[in-house]
C-alpha cells in the first residue's frame, strides 16, 4: 500500500475530522490524520484486524499465548480479576492487591518500622528491565514533594552507579525500605545490587533483612533467601516483566510513595474495555497497531520516535523501548519462518528535542514516524500559570512548539501520530500503559509473532555467563603463575581459550584497570597487544 501525499487546507481539516478519535470518558484523543495511508487502507486491513481481535479475545480468555513456553498471558487480569479464567487466579490477584495495600498502610503508620529509626521514609527499588522501568516511569510521572516516601532505584550492575544511589540516600539508609524484584531470583544484575546494598546496611550497623521485602516467583531462589525478610509479594509466570507494572512489581512501590494505585488500575481497566471494541476506527489501540503496520509496511521498516511534550513523561520512551522492542523484535514468526520483525523505539521529550534531533527528523532520512504525546492541562488542580508575555504562558509556548513541530514534519511528508491526554494523573498513566500494551498485542497478531517471549535476551545472558567463566580461568592461571608476567596469547592458551584471544585481551585490560579487586598488573609494550599481565608475587 503506497503512501499518499497529505492534502492541505480544507481537505486536511476534512481528513482530520474523519479520522480523529476522541473519548471524553477516557480523557484521551488520537489523531492519525498526519499518517499517509490511503482511503482503502482500513478496508484492506479488515481481515487481518479481525483475526487480531480474535487472537486477543482468546488470549484474555486464558488460551496459550506464549507457545514457546506453553504459558498463558494474563496481565489484563491484573486490573480486572473477574476476567481470570479460574477462581484460584482471581483470588490470588485480589489477595496480592490487598497485601500491597495493607503493607503500605502499615509502613506509613509506623507499624512496620526499621531497626534503628522511627519509620521508613525512603523506598529503594532493586530490579532491572520490566522490574524497574515501570516503577521508575510512575515515580517520575506522579512524584513530588508530598510523596509519602522518597523513591530511589538501582537498575544496573554498575558499581559506580550503585555507589551514587547509596550516596544520594546517605544517612537516610537507616530509614530506607528496600524492594528487591526478580521473578526467578536468578537475575544477576539484581542480585549484585542486592548484595551491594546489603553490605551498605551492614556498614551502617543494621540488619538488611529487617529493611527488605521481595517481589518474586513462588519457590524462586529469591523467595528462599527472603524467607526471613519483612514480606514477600508474588510474581506469576503468566505476567511478563515488561507488562508487570500493574502487579505488585509496580503497585507496591507506588503504594509506598502514596500514589493512587486504585486510579492506576481503574485507568488501565477502562482502556482495556475501550480497546475490546472490534471496530478499528473506534478502538485507539487498534488504530495505533494499524498505523505501525502502515508506517513500516508490516515489517518494521520505520522507527518509532516518541516525543512527549511533558517533563513528567520523560521516561516514557524508555518504558516503550522495552515494551515494544522486546515484544516485537523477533527473528521467527509463529509458523517458524524467518521474518526479523520489530519496531525500533527512541525519543526524549518536547520541546527540548526540537533543539536536538528534530532537524534530522525534518530534513534527514525518512526512516521513522513520530508519536507526539500532549497533556492539555498545564498544571494540576487548576493552578494558574504566569504570563511570560501578555496573554501567553509557558504552557502556551509548549503547545505552540508541539503544533509547530508537527506541522513542520507534515510539510516535508514526515508522518506523525498525536496522542492527547486531558490531564496527567494516576488514571491517565494507567490508561497510557494499557493503550500501548493492547497496541503491542494487536500488532503482534497482525504480523504473526509471539510477543511474549524474549529468546534474544536469554542468548545475551548465556554469552555473558561464558565470558565470566573465562575470566575465572584467566585469573586462576595468573594466580598459579604469580610473579610471572605473560603475553595475551600465552595467557589465552594456558586458560584453554586459544580461539578467544580478543575476549581474553578485553578481560585482561579490564582486570588491570581494576587492580585493587584482584591484583592484576599490566606492563605496557610498544603497542596494546604486546603488553604483559600478571600478579605480583606476595611476600
Amino acid at each position: 500500500m503506497k503512501p499518499i501525499s497529505l492534502p492541505s487546507g480544507r481537505l486536511l481539516w476534512d481528513r482530520f475530522r474523519e479520522y480523529y478519535f476522541q473519548s471524553a470518558a477516557l480523557g484521551i484523543a488520537l489523531d492519525i490524520s498526519r499518517m499517509r495511508y490511503s482511503a482503502d487502507f482500513f478496508r484492506e486491513m479488515d481481515g487481518p484486524m479481525r483475526r487480531a481481535f480474535t487472537s486477543m479475545r482468546e488470549l484474555e480468555a486464558g488460551a496459550i499465548a506464549n507457545p514457546d513456553e506453553q504459558r498463558r498471558v494474563g496481565h489484563y487480569w491484573l486490573r480486572d480479576p473477574d476476567r481470570a479464567p479460574e477462581p484460584e487466579l482471581r483470588d490470588a490477584i485480589r489477595g496480592a492487591l490487598k497485601s500491597v495495600r495493607d503493607f503500605a498502610a502499615e509502613v506509613h503508620a509506623g507499624k512496620v518500622r526499621p531497626e534503628k529509626a522511627e519509620r521508613f521514609r525512603n523506598v529503594l527499588l532493586i530490579g532491572i528491565g520490566g522490574s524497574a522501568l515501570g516503577p521508575q516511569l510512575v515515580a517520575d510521572a506522579l512524584g513530588g514533594p508530598s510523596d509519602r516516601m522518597r523513591f530511589h532505584s538501582i537498575d544496573n550492575t554498575d558499581p559506580d552507579g550503585i555507589a551514587r544511589i547509596l550516596a544520594s540516600i546517605g544517612g537516610g539508609l537507616l530509614e530506607t525500605l528496600t524492594v528487591v524484584i526478580s521473578k526467578s531470583g536468578g537475575t544477576k544484575e539484581t542480585r549484585n545490587g542486592m548484595l551491594e546494598v546489603a553490605a551498605a546496611y551492614r556498614g551502617a550497623h543494621v540488619t538488611f533483612e529487617r529493611h527488605a521485602v521481595a517481589v518474586t516467583g513462588e519457590k524462586s531462589a529469591l523467595a528462599d533467601q527472603a524467607a526471613s525478610w519483612l514480606r514477600i509479594f508474588p510474581m506469576w509466570d503468566w505476567v511478563g516483566g515488561r507488562t508487570s507494572e500493574l502487579s505488585a512489581v509496580g503497585l507496591l512501590p507506588a503504594a509506598l510513595q502514596g500514589f493512587d494505585i486504585d486510579g492506576l488500575l481503574a485507568g488501565a481497566r477502562a482502556m482495556d474495555e475501550a480497546t475490546r471494541v472490534e471496530e478499528p476506527r473506534r478502538n485507539p489501540a487498534a488504530l495505533l497497531a494499524l498505523m505501525w503496520h502502515h508506517a513500516g509496511g508490516g515489517r518494521g521498516l520505520k522507527d518509532m520516535v516518541v516525543l512527549p511534550y511533558k517533563d513528567r513523561l520523560l521516561l516514557f520512551s524508555r518504558y516503550l523501548q522495552q515494551l515494544v522492542m522486546e515484544s516485537l523484535g523477533k527473528e521467527k514468526n509463529l509458523a517458524g519462518e524467518t521474518v526479523h520483525q520489530g519496531i525500533a523505539v527512541y525519543g526524549n521529550k518536547g520541546s527540548t528535542d526540537q533543539h536536538a534531533y528534530v532537524q534530522q527528523l525534518r530534513d534527514g532520512l525518512d526512516n521513522f514516524f513520530v508519536t507526539v504525546i500532549e497533556v492539555k492541562e498545564d498544571r494540576p488542580g487548576g493552578i494558574r500559570s504566569l504570563e511570560v508575555e501578555p496573554g501567553i504562558t509557558s504552557g502556551d509556548y509548549l503547545a505552540g512548539f508541539l503544533r509547530g513541530t508537527r506541522q513542520a514534519l507534515a510539510d516535508k511528508g514526515r508522518e506523525s501520530i498525536t496522542i492527547e491526554l486531558e490531564r496527567l494523573d494516576a488514571a491517565a498513566i494507567g490508561r497510557l500503559i494499557a493503550l500501548f500494551e493492547r497496541a503491542v498485542g494487536l500488532y503482534a497478531a497482525l504480523v504473526g509473532i509471539n510477543a511474549y517471549h524474549q529468546p534474544g535476551v536469554e542468548a545475551g545472558k548465556k554469552a555473558a555467563g561464558e565470558i565470566l567463566d573465562l575470566q575465572k580461568k584467566v585469573v586462576a592461571e595468573l594466580r598459579r603463575r604469580a610473579g610471572t608476567f605473560l603475553g595475551i596469547e600465552e595467557i589465552a592458551s594456558a586458560a584453554g581459550a586459544g580461539d578467544r584471544i580478543e575476549e581474553v585481551f578485553h578481560l585482561l585490560e579490564r582486570l588491570a584497570a581494576n587492580r585493587a579487586d584482584r591484583g592484576v598488573s599490566r606492563r605496557r609494550g610498544k603497542d596494546p597487544f604486546s603488553a604483559l599481565y600478571g600478579l605480583e608475587k606476595s611476600g
